[in-house]
């Protein structure tokens, strides 16, 4: 039976669900001990998602191929000034104007941690066209704009305007190495307080762009977000004709993925749904607050990674928060999908100041697949502290949560309380050494500490007073002597018929290039195998 269908059905399936969590812990108690120190995770795998198409999940489509009544499933909005003419043939849209002509077309809703696109086959003559996101009832609005010279590409432009006021207007030299005419995709990765922007040519991505949006408009208001639309925008000269192939919005995995680790029960251990293993990572977009916490799984017995949506976080202030380094957790006897979250969006405060916190976030529905929101809030402890990761010990009657504390550095502290989301106090640690990507994880019969650190190794501690053990033995760790090596450990152990009893996903440091410094827009992931 699987957990899922213990989640989703009715009471007696929970029943059902404790007496498989007592079977389970029945076993562990004859599970043989196994030295962590004696594993030796093996690389087997890589990969890295940038914007990979097959991974998208869509929120609105332009589609020339799919298009009766045009007129109707994509009308006009905003500005329109002259006449442009709108053919569909041969999988296109066309666009042309003998005067001179500037409209926008309606293709969909706005969410403001979405990636938005248009495909451009072809431009004869000079002009501009593009995306543009309008508030439906006042004077507001942001465009990217490809700007084009007798059939040419010049440059790409941001433009930010604000109660009928232009507020900003940015201009980016078209790549180097992109080609100036023919076919291209502008993509605009949005990131809630800013957006990057990016051509894309002969299936590579090039970023040109990062423009900040939020001292002007705070698009992760709810408020906004409802108001809000976007359309294909062109503003062509006298004689200027385009063809579009498609325009679209849709969740992304980003240009990197980081921070990953599994979705648990409540004691830690890993979620193994439909045969797949759950996942939290953060989907990279620049430096802080623009990441997002984006949720994928994968068939721990081959590498078949799947992005499968996107998290926000509502704390009750009419925002959408882009929180992230996330532990989450299905909560057996309530019911609910609870964990513990880094509070980032702070650092996209411009109103008011804020601080990082932990947050304690939960939600009825599952969270797992497509565009979630769950509730947040502060669960009192004091500090810049990120990473974390529970468990309920069911022997000690207590809920134990690891940190990276903010401690001069960030260093593996054990904190323990009687409930979930409030009134921790310290246990053990901080440790000594710089630590990252903390993690609870059972290795045979018993739990261990692990995290990452500066210092290039993965360190081994005693579960929960943090007393050292060792360190993580690596074939091919995911660094090198050029690169940083505060990665997460993220070990996973695994039921008999798997290839191997235990899987890591670790994720590198490399970040995107041409990013403006200090960006956190790493990385690969590595899948690695483990043999007591």
């Amino acid at each position: 039976m699987s957990v899922l269908k213990m989640v989703g059905s009715s009471r007696p399936s929970l029943v059902y669900f404790v007496l498989l969590c007592l079977l389970i812990a029945d076993g562990l108690a004859q599970t043989p001990e196994v030295d962590p120190q004696s594993l030796e995770f093996r690389r087997q795998a890589t990969r890295r998602m940038i914007f990979d198409r097959s991974e998208q999940i869509p929120l609105a489509l332009l589609d020339p191929d799919k298009i009766v009544g045009f007129d109707l499933m994509h009308p006009a909005i905003a500005e329109q000034q002259g006449e442009t003419s709108f053919v569909l043939g041969d999988g296109r849209l066309k666009l042309a104007t003998s005067e001179g002509a500037t409209s926008t077309r309606w293709v969909g809703g706005f969410n403001p941690f979405a990636t938005y696109e248009v495909s451009l086959r072809r431009f004869e003559g000079s002009g501009q066209i593009g995306l543009r996101f309008d508030d439906t009832r006042q004077d507001n609005h942001l465009s990217a704009c490809i700007i084009v010279d007798h059939g040419k590409y010049q440059a790409v432009r941001w433009v930010v305007v604000k109660d009928g006021k232009e507020v900003s207007r940015q201009e980016f030299a078209w790549p180097s190495d992109a080609e100036t005419s023919g076919a291209v995709r502008l993509r605009v990765q949005m990131l809630a307080v800013g957006a990057n922007l990016y051509i894309e040519s002969q299936g590579t991505s090039h970023l040109v762009g990062y423009p900040d949006f939020n001292e002007h408009l705070e698009l992760r208001r709810k408020e906004l977000v409802r108001r809000f639309e976007f359309g294909l925008f062109s503003d062509l000269q006298a004689n200027a004709a385009a063809e579009i192939d498609e325009v679209t919005s849709a969740l992304t995995p980003g240009c990197g993925q980081a921070d990953i680790r599994a979705i648990t029960t409540r004691d830690g251990a890993p979620l193994l749904d439909q045969g797949r293993v759950w996942l939290t990572m953060t989907v990279r977009g620049r430096a802080l607050p623009h990441p997002l916490q984006g949720v994928f799984s994968m068939n721990p017995s081959v590498f078949d990674l799947r992005f499968e949506g996107i998290i926000v976080f509502d704390m009750g202030d009419g925002l959408w928060r882009n929180e992230l380094a996330s532990h989450l957790f299905f909560d057996e006897p309530s019911g609910q999908w609870r964990g513990w979250t880094t509070g980032f969006s702070a650092f996209g405060a411009t109103s008011q100041k804020e601080e990082k916190a932990i947050l304690a976030v939960w939600s009825d529905r599952d969270p797992r697949r497509g565009f979630s929101v769950m509730q947040a809030r502060p669960i009192g402890l004091a500090g810049q502290h990120e990473d974390p990761h529970g468990v309920y010990d069911a022997d000690a009657k207590k809920w134990r949560l690891l940190l990276s504390e903010r401690a001069g550095k960030y260093r593996a502290g054990m904190w323990e309380s009687d409930r979930w989301d409030d009134g921790y106090e310290r246990l053990a640690g901080p440790v000594e050494m710089d630590s990252t990507g903390t993690l609870i994880q059972t290795i045979g019969a018993s739990r261990y500490v692990f995290f990452g650190s500066a210092d290039r190794k993965v360190y081994i501690r005693t579960y929960p007073d943090l007393e050292p053990v060792g360190e993580l033995k690596m074939r091919l760790p995911p660094w090198n002597e050029n690169t940083g090596t505060r990665i997460w450990p993220n070990i996973i152990p695994l039921p008999s018929g798997y290839p191997a009893p235990y899987i890591a996903l670790m994720m590198d440091r490399q970040n995107y290039a041409d990013m403006p410094d200090r960006n956190w827009t790493y990385g690969a992931m590595y899948l690695f195998h483990a043999h007591p």
